[in-house]
């Protein structure tokens, strides 16, 4: 999870809001306290935590909650609001024909996360191209193409080949009919004079309308002057943050970048390809408060689920059937989705700290082992559960390699599935909201 020593720290401070039986000064101040203590331990910048804090004291202690708001949720309200402006304004790369040249230090992740980007764009229905232009690093060019080959994408490079703008040319021709070519370029262990004249060389190649600096969360304060130092060398127009999941220095990386001239746009959150997410910082805050992000989740759900696909399912549910085969494409989906953390972040409103409760893994490995005990079934069991009894509970487990318990494990959950469908088939207004967004495209069961 991005940061999650910072949001569990700012989660306790808003269940302290919300337990307290008075919003008073002395709460106030206890909690910009705690707030400080939060955000230093996250090597955000100390000038800028006793602005932070000293405003949320300010406006906690002299505004009063607009119309229908308590002064609980008003005083969360401005933590979320305060928080935000340490991130900056939000910048989009646009979904349009273009040029991205990445650059970057050596060691910052930029080879994969050129893959990272490509993919977002190509999962976006365009046509992408990538260019192996680190003449460096000999791995850079076999990492790039398997990358290349995972994603689905068009490959250029030319192995041997020592002058990075001789690849660019050649590339750029052969990429041409292509609406968008990410140059990865190559990095040095410092801020050298050759590693400038080689990227501004590139730059007047390829005429990039971006040039995004990759840089490593766990630099910290230290990203600023990096940012600030590439931006007046070649002139950056944007961020991408990598390994924000795992350091403690991340909100100094996010607090210095966000004040230079060189905005974030995306923030690397984990390993895999897919783990790449626009920088929003009103989205960005609330999933780290608690308070979920339901655009994002949504956003994830269009990105990787077919609107097909979903329709069939939430008809077949809708229309009263739900059996072994209906919960197979619900795990389907949400597999689909991503990881389960990242997922369960973007639900707001979870009581009780419950995404720390869960294990995670222990769900995502029930998940997966659920499926391959199902795919161990016949059509007629997955139509018919009922069917399934000791005989062939033996049989699916058998064939499933796994004990089974985990089989009556399954038929369980699949029965705990059955009453939830149930309880919100009798819930006439979920059902009437749900038909009004399938636009009533067709007959589902009873119209009562």
């Amino acid at each position: 999870m991005v940061l999650e020593g910072l949001g569990k720290s700012l989660k306790d401070v808003l269940h302290k809001i919300a337990r307290s039986n008075v919003i008073d000064e002395a709460l106030v101040k206890e909690v910009t306290k705690d707030i400080q203590r939060a955000l230093l331990q996250a090597d955000v910048n100390v000038k800028l935590v006793l602005e932070i804090t000293k405003e949320v004291e300010r406006r906690a202690l002299s505004e009063r909650p607009p119309a229908g708001k308590s002064p609980k949720e008003h005083v969360i309200r401005i933590i979320h609001e305060e928080l935000v402006k340490i991130l900056g304004e939000r910048k989009q790369l646009p979904l349009a024909k273009q040029t991205i040249m990445m650059v970057g230090l050596y060691g910052q992740g930029k080879t994969t996360t050129t893959g990272k980007l490509a993919r977002y764009f190509h999962k976006k229905n365009f046509k992408v191209g990538v260019i192996a232009a680190d003449v460096h690093r000999p791995a850079a060019y076999d990492q790039l193409q398997q990358i290349a080959d995972q994603v689905g994408i068009s490959f250029f490079g030319m192995p041997g080949e020592k002058s990075a703008v001789k690849i660019v040319e050649e590339g750029m021709k052969h990429l041409s009919n292509l609406d968008v070519i990410i140059i990865d370029t190559s990095g040095r262990h410092a801020l050298e004079k050759d590693l400038i004249q080689e990227i501004k060389d590139v730059a007047s190649v390829a005429k990039p309308s971006e040039r995004i600096l990759v840089l490593d969360a766990a630099v910290g304060q230290q990203a600023g002057p990096q940012a600030q130092a590439f931006h007046e060398a070649v002139g950056v127009t944007s961020v991408i943050l990598t390994k924000l999941d795992g350091t403690a220095k991340g909100g100094g990386a996010l607090s210095a970048v966000s004040k230079t001239q060189a905005p974030i746009v995306f923030i690397g959150v984990g390993e895999h390809l897919e783990d790449l997410d626009p920088f929003i910082p009103t989205r960005f805050i609330s999933r780290m408060l608690g308070m979920g992000d339901i655009e994002s989740l949504m956003e994830a759900a269009s990105d990787n689920i077919s609107e097909e696909q979903a329709m069939e399912t939430t008809k077949k549910i809708m229309s009263g059937k739900f059996t072994l085969r209906e919960m197979y494409d619900q795990m389907e989906m949400l597999t689909n989705m991503g990881p389960l953390q990242k997922l369960m972040s973007m639900l707001p409103g979870l009581p009780g700290n419950v995404q720390e409760k869960i294990d995670i893994e222990e769900t995502q490995e029930r998940l997966h082992n659920f499926r391959i005990i199902m795919d161990s079934m016949t059509d007629e069991e997955m139509e018919e559960p009922k069917l399934i009894k000791a005989s062939r509970i033996t049989r699916i487990a058998r064939g499933a390699g796994v004990d089974p318990k985990d089989v009556r494990l399954l038929l369980q959950q699949f029965n705990n599935s059955k009453k939830a469908v149930k309880g919100f088939m009798g819930n006439r207004k979920l059902r009437k909201q749900l038909m009004k967004q399938m636009g009533n495209q067709a007959e589902l069961g009873d119209k009562s």
